[in-house]
């Protein structure tokens, strides 16, 4: 695993590279989902991060699985007016703004607590419409759903069966805080 740090319009973001897996066309459709999740950025969020000895890095037992349950947060800062507008946990799966606060979600195929009982169109029919379940609440920044929504149904099939390949992991994700609701 690789890390490097990026600047975008004066903004800097620790990027995470994953090692390499098969995932050209004619591989499996989950090593496809594999190599799409790496380069869609899926695990910068996804997957919390600890402080190591050279910096962030992703907590390996909990690949894609979302906020830690056990990480209550402290009520989000307030940036003001701007032009600061939003704010991130340093574990990069809390985020706070103008919508409140949002948790990253689970991703692994635990049945309880992540998308273990989603079926392959529940999981098409979300990022389609941008909303949990295809149908429920409206998925908050970060989650750049609009984007992923362009998605083949073929690639957003192969991010699926790669999702249900990964260890499942017990985690309930907090649900988002409301702008105007205290933190918890």
């Amino acid at each position: 695993m690789k890390q490097g740090i990026w600047l975008l319009m004066g903004t800097t973001f620790l990027i995470t590279v994953f090692p390499a897996t098969a995932a050209g066309p004619g591989k499996g459709k989950a090593e496809r989902g594999a190599y799409l999740v790496r380069i869609g950025g899926c695990n910068d969020c996804h997957t919390p991060l600890q402080m190591g000895p050279e910096g962030p890095e992703p907590v390996k037992t909990k690949l894609l699985s979302g906020h830690p349950e056990a990480m209550k947060m402290p009520p989000a800062p307030n940036l003001g007016q701007g032009p600061w507008v939003w704010a991130g946990a340093g574990s990069m799966t809390a985020f706070s703004g103008p919508w409140g606060v949002s948790f990253s979600a689970n991703l692994t195929p635990d049945k309880e607590t992540g998308l273990g009982s989603w079926t392959e169109t529940t999981f098409i029919q979300a990022l389609r419409n941008c909303r949990i379940g295809g149908t429920g609440r409206k998925m908050l920044p970060p989650m750049p759903c609009e984007g992923i929504a362009g998605a083949t149904d073929d690639d957003l099939k192969a991010i699926f069966a790669y999702l249900k390949s990964i260890p499942s992991v017990k985690n309930k994700v907090p649900a988002p805080i409301e702008p105007s609701q205290p933190a918890k």
